[in-house]
């Protein structure tokens, strides 16, 4: 600090004086460093956009019905988002998980998911009973849709590893380069 600055008077000091002390600029001034750091985004609305990327990128679904209605599902379940803010992949990996442990929950999932296709398409959807074979035209059967689900699991359990700076293809691959 100079002599000259030192000298001269602090302006943010003069301009408090001139104006009244509000309640507003207490908060102001003592929250100017709350937030440093975080993000103004609430945890569990981060956690939410995080899982649904996740199912987003794992989940191979043409149609998209099953995809809308996981992704709802996975949105109203707050406490399951709110276990998992940390690493919200595992609030999808433990919504498919507890939809594959439970026929009533899976069968309703299904019906869920042909609702929606045929809202998406403008079709009448086709309703698979357990243990009645599905119609033939049905897009989401139990059988499709549980090696969807488990798929989806798989793929989450086993992220796609990205290749690193330098590392070598293998075999034929590395010839054809």
């Amino acid at each position: 600090m100079t002599a000259d600055s030192a000298n001269q008077p602090d302006i943010q000091q003069e301009l408090r004086l001139s104006r009244p002390f509000t309640l507003a600029d207490a908060i102001g001034q003592e929250a100017g460093s709350f937030m440093k750091g975080e993000s103004p985004i609430p945890r569990l609305v981060q956690a939410k956009h995080g899982a649904q990327q996740a199912l987003k990128e794992a989940l191979t679904d043409g149609p998209g019905a099953l995809h809308q209605v996981l992704d709802r599902w996975l949105c109203d379940d707050e406490t399951r988002l709110s276990q998992h803010v940390q690493n919200p992949a595992e609030a999808v990996k433990d919504l498919l998980e507890a939809v594959l442990r439970s026929p009533e929950t899976f069968y309703e999932l299904v019906r869920q998911a042909d609702v929606t296709w045929g809202q998406i398409y403008d079709c009448r959807p086709h309703f698979q009973q357990p243990g009645q074979p599905p119609h033939p035209d049905d897009e989401y059967t139990h059988e499709s849709v549980k090696a969807t689900l488990k798929n989806c699991l798989h793929v989450l359990n086993n992220p796609p590893q990205l290749a690193v700076e330098g590392d070598e293809p293998e075999g034929e691959l590395r010839d054809k380069i």
